[in-house]
């Protein structure tokens, strides 16, 4: 559904997935800064919205997905993933639960495999699952990562998930006017998304992605709630292994005038490529997200091989870039080993 906000003066559409949502609005550096420090709104309405209901919602969502929800008290911002039964991530959401319903905001496109998977999973129980996109959008009112404040003005029946809105649809268009804030554009959600160390789902992401790869353990895991599908995988790489990747954040060259695109190869620089050009260098990783910070300059996540050392200087797509770490190379393994029951294990 094309957002009513792109026909905003100085509106530019984004691409891709979020292409029914604006990028910019003419002043994207103008628009980072009002969003990191509250008096803006972001247009996320391409993102798709599920409600499940019923008595039994909270036990059943916790029974199936990483985050400990039975306790989830109303009103209380979360996040929680589903695996598969390898333990690799398939869905993520941002939800919460307003004390009759639970709300959820995923990425678009991936409702309706979501709500096909639970309509599957509800045997007897007292839940009740829908897609509402069509009647609820998603708008940001604070930087991921940032203070949350409210703004007055919400429409009746909207629902808030920390700095997220689910607004009715139909009050999509007179958004920025009933919450008295300025319109800013997803480019300025993602450069301060990458910056707080964000990642986000089929972005720094693929197909063989597991929770610890990426930072979300915690924020969306919970290491000692019951079973669910893919916690075997969880359990013996934070007990006994490491995860064979890390999500990295660079500091790319400011030189370079293009940003390196989604996907595009990660190298270690001086390791066969002499040029950054040079195709012959062995791919450690590819890039996630990236963005121009109106303070950091152009900025990216990306997933590296573990073994990658912190330290080195790497090429993102042909840009230079210098690396911070957000996963580090020694996650996992938090089961300690007494020396002498391992030389017995080993004889």
């Amino acid at each position: 559904m094309r957002s009513p906000l792109l026909d905003t003066p100085g509106a530019v559409a984004a691409e891709g997935p979020d292409a029914t949502v604006a990028a910019h609005y003419g002043e994207p550096f103008a628009e980072q800064r009002a969003l990191a420090n509250g008096e803006a709104l972001v247009d996320r309405s391409h993102r798709e919205v599920i409600r499940v209901s019923g008595p039994d919602r909270l036990s059943w969502i916790n029974s199936l997905s990483s985050q400990k929800l039975d306790d989830l008290a109303p009103g209380t911002p979360t996040q929680t993933l589903f695996l598969d039964p390898q333990g690799r991530v398939e869905h993520h959401l941002v939800l919460v639960d307003d004390g009759e319903a639970v709300w959820a905001h995923v990425e678009p496109g991936t409702a309706a495999d979501l709500v096909a998977f639970l309509e599957k999973m509800r045997f007897m129980l007292r839940v009740e699952v829908a897609d509402v996109t069509s009647e609820y959008a998603v708008v940001s009112v604070a930087a991921p990562g940032g203070a949350v404040r409210v703004p007055d003005g919400l429409p009746e029946g909207s629902v808030v998930i920390g700095g997220d809105l689910l607004i009715p649809r139909v009050r999509l268009a007179t958004a920025v006017e009933d919450l008295g804030l300025r319109p800013a554009g997803l480019w300025a959600y993602e450069a301060l998304r990458i910056e707080a160390h964000e990642p986000r789902l089929g972005f720094d992401t693929d197909h063989k992605t597991i929770p610890h790869e990426v930072g979300w353990i915690g924020a969306a895991l919970h290491l000692s709630k019951g079973c669910y599908r893919g916690q075997e995988t969880v359990a013996r790489v934070h007990n006994l292994g490491h995860p064979p990747r890390r999500l990295v954040f660079l500091h790319l060259d400011g030189s370079m005038d293009t940003l390196p695109p989604h996907g595009a190869p990660v190298t270690i620089q001086g390791q066969g490529a002499e040029t950054q050009e040079d195709a012959e260098a062995p791919q450690i990783g590819f890039v996630g997200s990236s963005a121009r910070h109106h303070e950091l300059g152009p900025i990216a996540l990306a997933v590296v091989k573990r073994t990658v050392p912190v330290d080195a200087v790497l090429l993102a797509g042909g840009v230079p870039a210098s690396q911070e770490v957000v996963v580090p190379p020694d996650a996992g393994r938090n089961v300690q080993i007494d020396p002498a029951l391992r030389r017995r294990i080993r004889t």
